[in-house]
């Protein structure tokens, strides 16, 4: 089976009310990737498959994952530290991220003893040194933060990994100021394509 490798970065401080819209618009986003047997935006044929992979942080990496799941895709757990689920993953998100660390065809546990930024920035390379493509679940605002959803982005782009991002209209976050539609260029729909090739050139992969 030929699948396309897609790893997410998003906000973990959804409202409620985005939940949904974030869940329907990243459903959409995967179902698009082979419907009809193809992915246009790529220009690859005969994709049958997607390979999904996320930190299971609460919020949008979850909510990709049960995506990636509900499609019957793969699923690739990249848990940054030996550590995170028992210092970061709160009592509210602990069902949901156990169920989906039990549901992941493979578990990748990095070699850092405590959670923290830089564990947090290898996550990331390794989700994007594993991907064919970047979701981005963002809201378009700059970060430092290190490991956070905007470097990730920007360090996909300098990468020449493309990214999707994925922002409905009427979408916010419990700490942001403003919500609304995306600053990044999202659509209406809820999502923003960036380029017509794989990361490097690479052919999707053949699990």
């Amino acid at each position: 089976m030929i699948a396309i490798a897609i790893a997410v970065t998003g906000h973990v401080d959804l409202t409620e009310a985005s939940v949904p819209l974030v869940r329907r618009a990243l459903r959409e986003a995967l179902e698009s990737y082979g419907r009809d047997g193809t992915v246009g935006i790529t220009g690859i044929t005969g994709i049958t498959g997607i390979t999904g992979i996320s930190c299971l942080a609460a919020g949008a990496d979850s909510l990709f994952a049960e995506a990636v799941l509900a499609l019957g895709g793969r699923l690739v757990a990249v848990i940054p530290s030996r550590d995170y689920r028992e210092r970061q993953v709160s009592a509210e998100h602990a069902e949901t991220f156990d169920r989906l660390v039990e549901a992941a065809d493979e578990v990748v546990v990095l070699d850092h003893a405590s959670a923290g930024g830089r564990a947090y920035e290898d996550a990331n390379r390794v989700l994007l040194g594993r991907a064919d493509r970047l979701i981005a679940v963002w809201d378009g605002q700059p970060s430092t933060a290190r490991g956070g959803t905007a470097t990730a982005v920007a360090d996909a782009r300098r990468a020449g990994l493309p990214v999707d991002v994925v922002w409905p209209e009427g979408a916010s976050r419990s700490g942001a100021s403003r919500s609304g539609a995306s600053r990044s260029g999202a659509s209406r729909s809820g999502a923003s394509r960036e380029g017509g090739r794989t990361n490097g050139g690479r052919t999707p992969r053949q699990p």
